[in-house]
């Protein structure tokens, strides 16, 4: 474990600030971390749209930690290059923001169950530092990372998030990004989306608007075509933390509603 001097919790850290917007993003294939295209595009234009927060929280579905929730608390967290098979470009790539061990303390300190443990090894898995560096570039924001329990029902995952929402009104921004339909076996590079992922996506985007959370708590229920858009739900479980923080002030707007190589929805929400 590495060996690090904690920030002191000074109160003010934690007083009032203006609420922050929070976000579900689409991050999909690493390389539109360096890639000028819509997505990228778009998450540069929402980064200079958005408040500077005093810290980011990132739930990534990268970091899972199965029977148990971390929060990770070093001061200078690396960036992970937690893919393979990617051009030198992308394994070159540094997000060097600092991290948010007061906040990831206060963050532990918030939570009534489950106990949240600190984590010193960790860092910034692609999930996070993909979409920020075209969002927050100057990498000067502290950021710091949730893990998702993946041993753990959704019903789970959304309740954590509620008692995530006081960080909003303390300056912490909170992005879940994952992907509304994530399906790595059925990608193409040709043909558009499946039908099935079409209709997964827009099942979602309406109850999404809608505010029909146990719905989508409940989504295993599509049978079918929830098993065709995850396979493995651990891209869709990041959701379900950012819906549980919404309250009756927030509004969705949707970006970046478009999919890439067919079976990935790259589909993001912001609420503000």
């Amino acid at each position: 474990m590495e060996s690090v001097t904690l920030l002191s919790n000074d109160a003010s850290n934690f007083g009032p600030s203006p609420r922050m917007p929070l976000l579900f993003i689409g991050h999909g294939n690493p390389m539109n971390a360096i890639l000028d295209n819509t997505f990228s595009r778009t998450w540069k234009e929402i980064g200079q749209s958005l408040p500077k927060p005093k810290s980011i929280l990132s739930i990534s579905a990268h970091w899972i930690t199965p029977e148990t929730t971390m929060v990770t608390a070093m001061e200078r967290p690396k960036t992970i290059h937690d893919f393979g098979g990617f051009p030198p470009a992308l394994n070159e790539q540094q997000y060097p923001a600092p991290g948010a061990p007061d906040f990831a303390r206060e963050t532990q300190r918030i939570i009534d169950n489950p106990p949240i443990a600190l984590d010193y090894d960790w860092g910034l898995d692609h999930g996070t530092w993909s979409v920020l560096l075209p969002m927050f570039p100057m990498a000067d924001i502290p950021v710091y990372q949730l893990s998702i329990d993946y041993a753990q029902p959704a019903e789970f995952h959304y309740e954590l998030g509620r008692q995530l929402r006081p960080l909003r009104d303390k300056g912490v921004m909170i992005i879940g990004s994952g992907n509304l339909v994530h399906n790595l076996r059925r990608i193409r590079f040709e043909g558009g989306p499946y039908d099935w992922a079409i209709e997964f996506d827009q099942v979602m985007a309406e109850w999404i608007e809608s505010g029909n959370h146990r719905a989508i708590v409940e989504f295993q229920k599509l049978g079918e075509l929830a098993a065709l858009a995850h396979p493995t739900y651990d891209h869709f479980l990041p959701l379900l933390y950012v819906l549980g923080l919404q309250d009756a002030r927030d509004t969705p707007q949707f970006f970046n509603a478009d999919f890439d190589l067919s079976s990935v929805s790259m589909r993001s929400v912001i609420y503000r």
